[in-house]
């Protein structure tokens, strides 16, 4: 064999092998993490820590943890089957139906009574559970509960609301709009405006299955809240909950499971007279999975993990949770500081996570 056939022949085989192992590249999947802590920046600038600028989502698998400011968005349009719209929650956004389908018939005329009854306003002694979204509860029941009702495929059936962008800890008035949401092709058309303009604008924003919402400002169009669904377990921040059974109010440092993506989690108290009494965040391991409860609710941390008064001031340290995602990976987390009084800053809360049991 001359070197010219050798040269060719060589040139073939690297030429089939390169072929062969492309064809047979490995998928590479990225294992899920052991565990990590983590201080969650809540912080914008010098705000003060109980009106943390931004909400924070968490995904334990990845150690990742995405901050978004919580003014940046007003309504969230859901892209599962159903035609739901929500409120900003974190901002202590508040809205009411009007009988009205057209936006240049509201005026502010028809603010006149919600001003003077206080109908929209949010805090101890005013408001209306009825003017915002669900508190606790299920997806389901979160989603059925929404102040916008169901977007109707009939086009007349959707009435104009009244929205009050809410101002929770945010400098600023925000102000009053009105909306009115109808369907498209691909999911919604938002139809808004200053409560005092007599024309309004147009968004159309499209569903995308790989999240839970997509979400719209008034001041800027489109915008990116939260994190594809997949990607995120708990989110930290100001949210809109209750004072009293009777009293809507906005709590700082309130934590969400991921619950419309199917997360759920189990809240664990060590000392006392639980079934768990003896078992500590140290010592849990997957042998003590054995009787847990899950469940998706809203609120099944919330606020359960932190006392904001009396001398007992900081973060709770007789519980900790446990948090199954998506893939059914299950994570213990526990809050380690949030206060000057357990050696923490207000608005950067540290957390800790460990992977119990991996799917």
């Amino acid at each position: 064999m001359n070197n010219f056939t050798k040269i060719i022949t060589l040139l073939c085989f690297t030429a089939a092998f390169t072929a062969c192992s492309k064809d047979e590249d490995p998928i590479v999947t990225v294992p899920a993490s052991d565990g990590s802590t983590l201080t969650l920046n809540g912080l914008i600038g010098a705000e003060a820590g109980t009106s943390a600028g931004n909400s924070v989502f968490v995904d334990f698998s990845t150690d990742k943890q995405t901050s978004v400011a919580r003014a940046s968005w007003d309504l969230g349009f859901y892209s599962g089957t159903e035609y739901r719209v929500i409120l900003n929650h974190s901002a202590g956004a508040t809205a009411i139906a009007t009988t009205k389908t057209n936006l240049n018939d509201v005026t502010a005329a028809d603010t006149t009574s919600l001003v003077t009854s206080a109908t929209l306003a949010l805090g101890q002694g005013a408001g209306l559970f009825t003017t915002i979204d669900p508190i606790e509860g299920t997806a389901s029941a979160y989603l059925a509960g929404t102040v916008i009702q169901a977007v109707s495929a009939t086009e007349a059936d959707n009435k104009v609301y009244i929205v009050n962008r809410g101002s929770a800890g945010i400098d600023g008035n925000r102000g009053w709009q009105k909306i009115r949401v109808i369907r498209n092709a691909s999911g919604y058309t938002l139809q808004y405006a200053k409560i005092t303009e007599t024309t309004f604008r147009t968004l159309n924003i499209a569903k995308d299955a790989a999240y839970n919402f997509k979400y719209a400002s008034f001041a800027t169009g489109a915008v990116t809240v939260e994190p594809e669904k997949a990607a995120w377990d708990i989110e930290w921040g100001l949210t809109t909950y209750k004072a009293s059974a009777t009293t809507p109010y906005t709590f700082s440092d309130f934590v969400i499971i991921n619950f419309v993506a199917g997360i759920t989690a189990s809240e664990v108290i060590f000392s006392g007279t639980t079934a768990n009494s003896t078992i500590t965040y140290a010592n849990f391991t997957e042998a003590n999975l054995t009787g847990i409860t899950f469940v998706g609710t809203r609120d099944v941390i919330g606020s359960n993990w932190r006392n904001t008064t009396g001398t007992a001031v900081g973060v709770k340290t007789d519980r900790f949770y446990l948090v199954k995602d998506g893939a059914g990976n299950i994570y213990k987390l526990k809050f380690i500081s949030f206060h000057p009084n357990d050696s923490g800053v207000r608005g950067k809360p540290v957390i800790e996570y460990k992977l119990v049991k991996k799917a």
